[in-house]
């Protein structure tokens, strides 16, 4: 959540921070009366607490009336407390919603807007031209035996799939070679669980403005998470880390799964835009004032790994309104997609300064003391759109696909996938 004092000393930042995200100033208004409504709340159930214990000392030295007036004052004070405590109880409540449905400030840099007024910072590499008209990655998937999509459609229905064969190795080739780039920039590699309890899902923000998009086990307090930057966001809930030991790194792998709200008709054919899919996530704990550089070396790393497979690429600096609700800024990675002629993401990351750890509460011991840290994530590699990416850029005219040379050693060393079926 966003830094209380934050929103009581400075409430004119916050309302320019919904406006750059597109979102109502309401919420501000409402968050500042329920902060007060709180705070008189508890001032006045401290005062009643502190007249009740006094009262609890008078009444054994009281004699006579003076002793029945005291009795009869505990007995009403008893009730007046009772009703305080609940006054209390609700005015946290309110302050509680009202606070947490606040998302992160943008940062000053990130660009105003929605989700079409992102910011290009840079073009690596050029889009392939082709002598030949390119397939796309179904028809590509199916003269390769790697993509089975009428099958996961009638095993698991739309938006489902089976990797088979090449398709398999290729999803294992790349999770192996993004650990061991991950392992190599010092990162502690974690299979994490993928059933989160909802301090878990609330605490990263997804169940705010996400909450469409999760899926929930009906029956059971538990949610399968959309990405791995749950369970490792959540991993030191309510520690306090030895500063000195930031900043903190992990890599995870793990299943995702997403209901894909609101995106109905959009990338219908293929594996863009699916239920499923596996990934591997980098996450890192740091303080707030390293934050800002730590999430550019999550950014050198993604461009590092698109760089050795060897893929033409855009950065852009995401607009405030498309933003999650924890991200102050994010970048993504956006590969060219032959044959959808555009710019598709392949990889983003997040700088959530001290948003997630404050709601899940993750602190660092310092020697001014101890304060929230800053958490980030970013995507190493998410399959299905990587393997998209990889088959139609390096595709040949029979249909055969070149391997990328860093892949190679990850793929029993061979140079070509070549078709099964023609």
């Amino acid at each position: 959540m966003i830094d209380p004092r934050l929103l009581r000393e400075e409430p004119d930042r916050i309302r320019a921070a919904q406006d750059k995200r597109g979102l109502s100033r309401d919420i501000v208004d409402q968050a500042l009366a329920a902060d007060e409504w709180r705070r008189s709340a508890i001032a006045a159930y401290e005062a009643l607490r502190s007249e009740q214990k006094t009262l609890g000392k008078q009444v054994p030295k009281a004699q006579g009336e003076e002793k029945q007036a005291l009795l009869e004052r505990t007995k009403a004070l008893s009730a007046e407390v009772k009703k305080a405590e609940q006054e209390q109880g609700e005015a946290e409540q309110a302050y509680r919603a009202a606070v947490l449905a606040i998302p992160n400030p943008a940062a000053d840099e990130a660009p105003a807007g929605g989700e079409d007024d992102y910011v290009v910072l840079e073009h690596v590499g050029e889009p392939r031209a082709f002598d030949f008209e390119p397939k796309d990655h179904v028809e590509l998937g199916r003269l390769l035996g790697a993509i089975d999509i009428d099958r996961g459609a009638k095993v698991s229905g739309a938006r489902f799939y089976y990797l088979t064969g090449i398709g398999a190795d290729l999803e294992l080739a790349l999770v192996n070679m993004a650990m061991d780039q991950a392992r190599g920039a010092g990162f502690t590699t974690m299979i994490p669980p993928t059933l989160v309890k909802p301090r878990a899902m609330e605490g990263t923000g997804f169940l705010g403005q996400a909450a469409d998009d999760v899926y929930r086990v009906e029956g059971e307090e538990m949610y399968l998470v959309g990405t791995s930057e749950v369970p490792l966001a959540a991993y030191h809930s309510d520690e306090i880390l030895d500063g000195t030991t930031l900043p903190r790194r992990y890599a995870a792998f793990s299943p995702c799964f997403r209901k894909e709200a609101g995106s109905y008709g959009k990338d219908t054919r293929g594996i863009i835009r699916v239920h499923w899919f596996d990934k591997v996530e980098m996450f890192s704990y740091t303080t707030v004032e390293d934050s800002f550089a730590e999430h550019q070396r999550l950014l050198g790393w993604e461009k590092e790994w698109l760089g050795k497979l060897e893929l033409a690429y855009r950065v852009i600096d995401t607009a405030a309104g498309d933003l999650g609700l924890s991200a102050q800024r994010k970048f993504d990675c956006e590969a060219w997609i032959p044959t959808q002629g555009r710019y598709r993401e392949l990889t983003s990351t997040s700088n959530c300064t001290d948003f997630q750890a404050r709601r899940l509460d993750v602190r660092g011991r310092f020697e001014d003391g101890v304060k929230p840290l800053a958490t980030l994530n970013g995507t190493l590699v998410a399959i299905p759109r990587t393997i998209v990416a990889i088959l139609e850029t390096h595709q040949q005219p029979d249909g055969s696909v070149r391997v990328p040379q860093a892949l190679q050693p990850y793929l029993q060393g061979r140079e070509v996938l070549e078709p099964v079926t023609r």
